[in-house]
């Protein structure tokens, strides 16, 4: 994985199952960061995710009869649809062993492409140490979804298409789960120019490779514990982390919160979805100096279930202010509720949930408590009305909001 020619071997080889990903420019990251940056949407293709990459370069590379005897991973979703799709390609039965916390749209999508699938564990090392088991009992032929070099020269093809639209590119932001990607494509980009920084993003609650790189050597994580589910891996790949070692220039780790902030973003500004773990290099961002560089994030994937992305387009509603709720006690009698509406209404507020309780203390004549769900346009306007509020003599108090 050390020669060019290998890299681009690979990256034409991808061109047969991948669609075309050119960068977009986000002019209001690029506002809100001080940087040029540039989006690569690996969440646009077929299988939704550029794990088809590593998948179809490294079988590929098998022989006939290794492809013959069956194909086996293990992958909390996204390197299940690439193997899939691969196995397909060549005609090849696939066997899938998938996380019982798999989102149910990856688990559909992957057998929709014919594989295979089989759940066990709550973490993707539990899967895969399964699906060890089941390759040596059935013969099957494992393909790793990361600790394995030719997967990462498939992945590394990101990087090579990054250089062909931008070669003045000065940072790229590449997810880290396992470390195919970032192993792949900081090798691929140093190689085509070593002056270009790679910095590898990690989710907190997941955070081996910093952890690893910090030792000096692999180590494995007690647990994971993060919403970013395709990059909760305890113990990143053997094989590539030499690679990381010598190719990454720095890790920025970033918390479960920034991501849902991230998902709006997305939403909002690009009309794209992009999956949690797609959304690292996005939360990234904020964490690199404004110096005005070329900087492209790679958004890994977008397979992200209808109940997932409910639950994070509320959170982040209510983290960003645009919706939230406020108990104001009042007297029990007639107006109270009109005066409250009119004061939202008259600083531009929407009203979406009303919960009247006179049962909040012992003397409802002396008050009862209205709990208001209210739409605004962002923090500071959530200020306004609640200040508005507080400024007629109401006595008000915000809590939890709920949708």
């Amino acid at each position: 994985m050390d020669n060019l020619n290998t890299f681009q071997r690979a990256a034409r080889k991808v061109k047969e199952v991948t669609l075309p990903t050119p960068l977009v420019e986000s002019p209001a990251f690029g506002r809100s960061t001080g940087n040029r940056v540039f989006l690569k949407p690996e969440n646009m293709q077929r299988t939704g995710a550029y794990k088809v990459r590593g998948a179809y370069y490294k079988i590929s590379t098998l022989t006939e009869e290794e492809r013959e005897r069956g194909l086996i991973t293990a992958s909390a979703g996204n390197h299940a649809q690439g193997v899939a799709r691969a196995a397909k390609q060549y005609g090849v039965r696939a066997v899938v062993v998938m996380p019982e916390t798999t989102p149910p749209i990856k688990i559909s999508r992957t057998e929709a492409l014919g594989a295979e699938v089989v759940l066990h564990g709550s973490v993707f090392d539990e899967a895969f140490a399964h699906a060890q088991q089941l390759a040596a009992e059935q013969g099957l032929t494992m393909v790793h979804p990361f600790d394995d070099v030719d997967v990462a020269c498939g992945q590394g093809s990101v990087a090579m298409e990054i250089f062909e639209e931008l070669p003045e590119v000065d940072i790229i932001l590449v997810p880290i789960g396992g470390g195919g990607l970032a192993s792949g494509v900081s090798t691929a980009a140093k190689l085509m120019n070593p002056e270009v920084k790679v910095i590898g993003v990690e989710p907190e609650g997941a955070a081996c490779m910093k952890a690893s790189l910090e030792a000096g050597e692999v180590v494995a994580l007690p647990g994971a514990s993060t919403i970013a589910d395709g990059t909760a891996v305890l113990e990143p790949g053997h094989k590539v982390f030499p690679y990381i070692q010598k190719n990454l220039d720095g890790i920025i780790t970033v918390p479960d919160e920034e991501l849902i902030p991230a998902f709006l973003d997305m939403v909002e500004n690009h009309k794209m979805v992009v999956e949690n773990s797609g959304l690292l290099t996005v939360a990234a961002l904020s964490h690199l100096p404004a110096e005005g560089k070329n900087v492209v994030a790679i958004l890994s994937g977008g397979n992200m279930d209808v109940i997932t992305m409910s639950n994070v387009v509320q959170l982040g509603l209510i983290a960003r202010g645009r919706i939230f709720t406020v108990s104001i006690m009042l007297p029990d009698r007639p107006g109270g509720l009109v005066q409250v509406s009119q004061i939202v209404a008259e600083h531009s507020g929407n009203v979406i949930r009303l919960n009247h309780n006179q049962f909040a203390t012992v003397n409802r004549n002396a008050a009862v408590e209205l709990r208001v769900t209210i739409e605004a346009f962002d923090a500071q306007h959530k200020e306004r009305i609640i200040e508005a509020l507080r400024e007629a003599g109401l006595d008000v108090r915000e809590v939890e909001a709920s949708l």
